[in-house]
């Protein structure tokens, strides 16, 4: 009797060693699986196996933090599964515990099925939560085991968290890299910033209010005698309002050139803009058209924001026309203006961010003080006259932009 009882504490020498390498080799598959990107489901399910096969544990919840105090039970297997929302309800009466703690004296009702609470802190944080049940350990390894349990939940956490994280740092370059691009398309969208003929003197200013917005504006010479221009405002920001515009500019060049009438154009180009987004972008414009033998101007305001025509001491809106493309497949009115333009008149065409501005001090800023800033500051040109009304804005207005301001200013001789 007496010569066993070396052996036998070599014996659990032994089985304590090898259960401890056996724990060695599942951390490291665990980190191997890890450094190779393994996805989040193969490393739930490598987790499971240890769990029940190796770990023999019958009953096994697995809970991690989701947002606002929330849990997503990313694992389970054993015994009636319960809602997240139960189990997140019932662990948060266990929120001040920071190690592996038994459950068999608990009165939950939900808790005393399981045998013990395995808590997952980041700092003073709890992040995720583990209970086990129907565990199937020896009084002399239960807290060595807990304590693996909890190292090796704590490992896939930390995983987790990072491919988060990963995922993250690649959607926000994606989203630069697009805004980028976003950018580019936009600059070969602006074809001017000053521009001068006999006939016509244009200033132009774009300010966009986050690296890429959705104006747009352009001047297209149609003949010896015609010359077109249009101010637009494309509905959302980014690269798929960038490429609308880009879309919406080649179908403007390509058919001012073929069609005399505006309201034409501007049907066809509604029809575009439905074919391209089935009605869940728009766009707002005012397109003109001067002929410099007659001197009348011809326009169509698609919902946009009432050009200012001052002429003769006097400034008047070009509201005329019709409401924005791209909402409806047909437009439900659709009206061209005329106007006489006397030599030395001044047109300021703008988007709605000149007036959508967060006001300072509870000063006011609308369509009214715009017309009357264009009534006292008409003898400027074109491009004097937009430096001016933009210093005005952060000078005297103080109000910030809450979107972008695009000017298109033009004097016609």
């Amino acid at each position: 009797m007496q010569s066993k009882g070396p052996n036998t504490g070599e014996d659990e020498l032994i089985r304590l060693l090898l259960k401890r390498q056996s724990e060695l080799n599942s951390l490291l598959e665990i980190t191997r699986a890890i450094n190779k990107n393994t996805a989040t489901s193969v490393l739930i399910q490598m987790l499971e196996v240890i769990m029940q096969n190796y770990l023999q544990v019958g009953r096994f919840r697995f809970l991690i933090e989701k947002e606002g105090n929330t849990y997503n039970c990313i694992s389970k297997f054993g015994g009636e599964i319960e809602s997240a929302s139960i189990l997140s309800r019932a662990c948060n009466k266990l929120n001040k515990i920071k190690s592996p703690t038994s459950l068999s004296a608990h009165t939950n009702t939900v808790l005393k099925q399981y045998d013990y609470f395995i808590p997952i802190y980041h700092k003073s944080k709890a992040v995720a939560f583990a209970l086990i049940g129907d565990f199937n350990t020896s009084s002399e390894m239960v807290d060595n085991d807990l304590n693996f349990i909890q190292t090796l939940i704590n490992v896939i956490v930390v995983a987790l968290e990072n491919k988060k994280l990963f995922g993250e740092r690649l959607e926000s370059e994606r989203l630069q890299r697009e805004m980028e691009l976003a950018v580019e398309v936009q600059n070969m969208l602006i074809p001017l910033r000053m521009h001068k003929e006999t006939s016509v003197e244009i200033g132009a200013k774009y300010l966009p209010h986050q690296n890429i917005g959705g104006d747009y504006f352009d001047f297209i010479r149609l003949n010896e005698h015609e010359f077109l221009w249009c101010i637009a405002d494309v509905s959302g920001k980014g690269m798929s309002a960038a490429l609308l515009m880009a879309n919406f500019q080649a179908s403007l060049h390509a058919w001012v050139t073929v069609e005399d009438d505006l309201t034409n154009i501007i049907d066809r180009l509604n029809q575009k803009v439905i074919s391209n987004t089935k009605g869940e972008r728009f766009i707002t414009l005012f397109l003109a058209k001067y002929n410099e033998q007659t001197r009348k101007l011809n326009y169509v305001n698609a919902g946009h924001n009432a050009t200012i025509l001052f002429s003769d001491g006097s400034a008047i809106p070009l509201k005329l026309g019709t409401t924005m493309i791209g909402a409806f497949e047909e437009l439900p009115f659709l009206n061209e203006g005329e106007v006489d333009i006397e030599p030395g008149t001044l047109i300021v065409n703008y988007t709605d961010g000149l007036l959508d501005m967060e006001s300072y001090d509870d000063k006011i800023w609308n369509e009214e003080l715009l017309i009357n800033f264009v009534t006292k500051h008409n003898k400027l040109s074109p491009d004097k006259f937009n430096q001016k009304l933009l210093n005005h804005l952060n000078l005297v207005v103080k109000g910030k932009p809450i979107d972008d301001i695009t000017l298109l200013t033009l004097r016609i001789f």
